[in-house]
């Protein structure tokens, strides 16, 4: 389930191709276009720069001080005394940090210019490179600035699993399978046998690659701008990205978000939205993402601290989504006493996630 689709944007109908960069960039490329690649995969696929020899290149190292607004500032300062035309595009390829920095590039050079992106870990490949959103850090403050901006192509190219470890892998696996859960699931012994398979076999990971993105695709086309039904998609975000901010980003992002559903998961069976049986069973499915994941000490002053920092809540009402079972997820609140506090300590407590509780 990996065919060619097309996203409706108000922006533009924007395509996505499962096709090799080797045929795709010299096919797409013309004079006057930029190329801003990650500095690892120029280091592990050379042949790229041969392909696109002829126009100007930023090799970026791609973390999370490149996506601020003050370097991309400087950027920017760069491609504009280059010479770069509004009818010229940008091209971005890399993952996460490099499609941030594509994307708000190209949406405030000359008031919008066309980009394409060329995804390269599984990421950015199952779920960000769709979407339209773009976010850059502000000094401190971690995608605070942005908005939605999507490229005209995106181009996604299975050669580059041959470089990705399987803590990428895992991660890719923790952000799909957040889609499963909202989208709804009819047998989950099926999806706990296909998410572990999907390590070793390549033809189950890109099945599984379509359906994420099948799933976000149509719920995308009627919520584009993320203000009402596209919040279900944050199961698990909230409480994952906290995760990601007191452990200073240790835990890989879609692992964080594996761990934030089932924390969102038993919340939800704690105020009796769910057997305890359903959460179990969703654990075990998460379980094939986290195994082997060990969590340095987590305080519980600084994980409510981030939480009450994210940017989906309203005012200082921590707005997370709960479930009532699969594919019934909701905004819910998540309340600061002592009880909740005491129920995520307890999670929290638990070094090494490793099967059912």
């Amino acid at each position: 389930m990996y065919k060619d689709f097309e996203v409706k944007s108000i922006f533009r109908t924007y395509k996505t191709f499962f096709q090799s960069y080797v045929t795709a960039l010299p096919d797409r490329i013309k004079d006057g276009d930029i190329i801003i690649i990650d500095s690892n995969v120029a280091r592990l696929y050379p042949d790229i720069q041969e392909l696109i020899k002829s126009n100007k290149v930023f090799i970026i190292e791609a973390n999370e001080e490149a996506k601020s607004y003050e370097h991309i500032g400087k950027l920017l300062n760069k491609i504009i005394a280059h010479g770069f035309s509004k009818t010229d595009k940008l091209i971005g390829i890399g993952g996460g940090v490099i499609q941030d920095i594509t994307a708000f590039s190209s949406s405030i050079l000359f008031r919008g210019v066309e980009w394409l992106f060329f995804p390269t870990n599984l990421l950015t490949q199952c779920d960000s490179c769709i979407g339209s959103k773009t976010s850059v850090n502000c000094g401190e403050y971690k995608n605070q600035l942005g908005g939605f901006y999507p490229p005209s192509e995106i181009f996604i190219d299975f050669k580059f699993w041959d470089t990705i470890s399987t803590q990428e892998v895992s991660s890719g696996l923790g952000e799909m399978l957040h889609y499963f859960f909202v989208d709804g699931i009819d047998d989950i012994n099926k999806l706990q046998s296909e998410i572990s398979q999907a390590y070793d076999n390549k033809e189950v990971l890109l099945s599984l690659v379509g359906r994420s993105l099948s799933i976000k695709r149509k719920m995308i086309e009627i919520d584009e701008f993320d203000k009402g039904p596209r919040n279900v998609f944050n199961y698990g975000h909230s409480f994952g990205h906290a995760l990601e901010s007191v452990t200073s980003y240790q835990i890989p992002h879609g692992i964080a978000v594996a761990i934030g559903m089932d924390l969102a998961n038993i919340i939800s069976a704690h105020k009796g939205l769910i057997d305890i049986s359903l959460r179990n069973e969703a654990r075990n499915v998460l379980c094939e993402v986290w195994k082997n994941t060990t969590l340095p000490e987590v305080s519980i002053d600084e994980y409510f601290n981030a939480l009450s920092k994210d940017k989906k809540n309203e005012g200082k009402t921590i707005k997370v989504i709960l479930t009532r079972g699969f594919g019934d997820m909701f905004k819910g609140t998540l309340e600061d006493n002592t009880e909740i506090r005491q129920l995520i300590t307890e999670f929290f407590s638990l070094k090494k996630y490793e099967g059912d509780l």
